[in-house]
């Protein structure tokens, strides 16, 4: 099994093109990952971001929002953390997060 440390950092990749992040952001578990990054304001517990998937579905739609240049992995004191690149993404897709976060905060209710 690979040790968190191991892992090598992923590639920080530049934000999508507008498809690209509407088609990761439109599945809802990868939604609710972005909304609890969002409103956490800072790195979060990849286990932190998922319910009633697995880790292995959780890496898959992990993998997702990192190929559309939403998030980052981050790997401290051997833990491995997601941290959503707001500041890119609203340089790229200007007002575009913040509206979504809202609407998805708002069906939470």
């Amino acid at each position: 099994m690979t040790d968190a440390n191991d892992l090598p950092p992923a590639p920080v990749v530049p934000v999508a093109g507008l498809a690209t992040v509407l088609g990761a952001l439109h599945d809802p578990v990868r939604l609710e990952m972005v909304r609890r990054l969002s409103n956490a304001g800072t790195a979060v517990r990849c286990s932190a971001l998922y319910e009633a998937i697995n880790k292995s579905t959780a890496t898959h739609h992990f993998k997702i929002l990192r190929e559309a240049g939403l998030i980052e992995r981050l790997t401290l004191d051997g833990q491995t953390y997601q941290r959503l690149r707001a500041a890119e993404v609203e340089a790229a897709v200007p007002g575009l997060l913040p509206a979504i976060v809202e609407a998805a905060n708002r069906a939470q209710g």
